[in-house]
């Protein structure tokens, strides 16, 4: 909500934000489905690719080994907010197509192909916007995005996935529970 004052401008008293539990190991889909949020997924691209030095460093799957590369784009509540890149193994997962890409892989992952998905390793950044981020996100005068890169791992140790999640900075708002051990 934005609120107007005479002389001084528009001042914002309430924005929409979505809360990010990423504490949890939540698909996209079951997150805004808890929230009753009103969302679209675009495919931007999907592909079968073979790991490069580079990539084989940044997302943890062996060099010359081959995933899918996922770009989709996410539309919530009319705003594109969202910018996934997934890298999925394609040893686990053979089959990928758009009407997949566009719902739940993970629905698809547990409920069709019976994997065990079991813990991820996240790490949450404040990143420069890149040309991608100003194509595909309502990025506005910001010249930052929050940066969620994940690791996914199944029961029996194996990676799945590496995910980078490109969020615009006001439209999400990040929530961990903390457990104090004694």
């Amino acid at each position: 909500m934005v609120k107007k004052i005479h002389g001084a401008g528009s001042q914002v008293i309430s924005q929409e934000q979505v809360n990010f539990p990423v504490s949890d190991l939540t698909s996209y889909q079951e997150l805004i489905e808890q929230q009753g949020l009103k969302s679209q997924t675009n495919i931007i691209s999907l592909d079968k690719i073979i790991v490069d030095i580079i990539l084989s460093e940044k997302t943890g799957f062996s060099r010359s080994q081959q995933v899918w590369c996922l770009i989709r784009q996410r539309i919530v509540d009319g705003c594109a907010s969202v910018v996934d890149i997934d890298y999925l193994d394609v040893r686990l997962m053979p089959q990928l197509n758009r009407i997949i890409a566009e719902n739940s892989i993970y629905d698809y992952l547990e409920n069709q192909l019976h994997l065990s998905i079991s813990h991820a390793f996240k790490e949450i950044t404040i990143d420069n916007t890149s040309e991608q981020d100003k194509i595909l996100i309502d990025i506005g005068k910001d010249h930052n995005v929050v940066c969620i890169r994940s690791k996914v791992y199944l029961n029996n140790g194996n990676q799945l996935q590496f995910t980078e999640s490109r969020h615009k900075l006001e439209k999400f708002k990040f929530v961990y529970y903390a457990k104090r051990h004694h």
